[in-house]
């Protein structure tokens, strides 16, 4: 007979490749009156869930997880946890909430076509795309705002380069990449050495931005090597550890990079931005707004994909089992 510790009922999906863990029930109630405080208590007190409930046996390295939260200020609350850091924002990931909540029939086409959720780095607008049949075709996110912190960064990086770089926040840090400039060609056998390419530069800009002001308190600014077919459209590699990327073509990282296309005048006000993963899936962007934030110019883009159930599962922890805990290996 067999005896739990716990266990965790999940819904998981993916968003153009990229997992979202829908954590439904067995976290503790969480202390504050915003996402933000909810998710800060979470790490300070729950924080061995996170590897328990996404990392190796019961997930894997590049597993998100999604933690629904009440939101006294939008419809729905949430804050994402990932193997490394916690995420301010995730765009695939409220693709993937969204489609959650459609399956479990949370959201339909009688509710309506768009509900506000709370985030860690504000409240964000998805809007639904409902198909004929009554199920979610797509979804499209009304971003917090982005801006251009550091319009050029060069850093020498062993077994690179020269790497030159922009610094974009959109919900999270980036460092917008051209791939092709490096000699990279970003495809899917390529996957691994993208990845140690990426988490070599990562390491040279954070140590290059480190006493940087702008950046204080902030997780590093992800890897964007982007591929750029034309002024529209481009192929997405985010790279976030040296044994992790971003399957799908990451939808504040897209957020970032029109962002920096629009404030170099690159692309037009009214045109739309194709950001493909390295599997031809894309994302689409748009300017929605410019708006002011903290005394800066800023914008608030909308990225646009869909997302598709894999499984609904309860996760187990066995009374005995040496790795509860989860583990990864880099």
């Amino acid at each position: 007979m067999s005896t739990f510790s716990s266990a965790f009922s999940v819904i998981d999906s993916h968003t153009a490749g990229h997992p979202t863990r829908v954590i439904l029930n067995g976290v503790p109630r969480l202390a504050g009156s915003t996402v933000r405080e909810k998710r800060d208590h979470f790490r300070r007190h729950f924080d061995h869930l996170r590897p328990a409930l996404l990392h190796e046996p019961r997930g894997h390295a590049a597993m998100v997880g999604l933690v629904p939260v009440a939101s006294d200020v939008a419809d729905y609350g949430a804050f994402f946890i990932s193997s490394y850091v916690y995420l301010d924002m995730c765009g695939h990931g409220t693709i993937g909430f969204a489609r959650t909540l459609a399956f479990s029939g949370q959201i339909s086409a009688e509710t309506g076509d768009s509900f506000t959720l709370e985030t860690p780095a504000g409240i964000v607008t998805a809007h639904l795309r409902w198909n004929q049949n009554g199920s979610l075709d797509r979804v499209r996110i009304a971003n917090v705002p982005s801006y251009v912190g550091l319009e050029h960064l060069s850093v020498a990086v062993e077994g690179v380069g020269t790497v030159d770089a922009a610094i974009v926040y959109a919900g999270m840090w980036y460092a917008l990449v051209d791939a092709a400039s490096l000699g990279f060609q970003l495809v899917p056998d390529n996957a691994s050495a993208l990845m140690q390419a990426g988490a070599t530069i990562k390491d040279a800009i954070k140590a290059a931005t480190k006493d940087l002001p702008l950046l204080a308190g902030a997780a590093a600014p992800s890897v964007l090597f982007y591929d750029a077919d034309s002024e529209t459209s481009a192929t997405h590699f985010l790279v976030l550890e040296s044994n992790k990327f971003d399957r799908s073509p990451c939808g504040t990282g897209t957020s970032a990079r029109l962002t920096y296309l629009l404030e170099k005048r690159l692309i037009g006000p009214d045109q739309t931005y194709h950001a493909k993963n390295i599997f031809g899936i894309p994302f689409e962007a748009r300017l929605r707004r410019r708006v002011k934030e903290d005394g800066r110019e800023a914008m608030i883009i909308e990225i646009e994909g869909s997302a598709f159930i894999t499984s609904t599962q309860t996760i187990y922890f066995e009374n005995g089992d040496p790795l509860s805990q989860g583990f990864l290996s880099r």
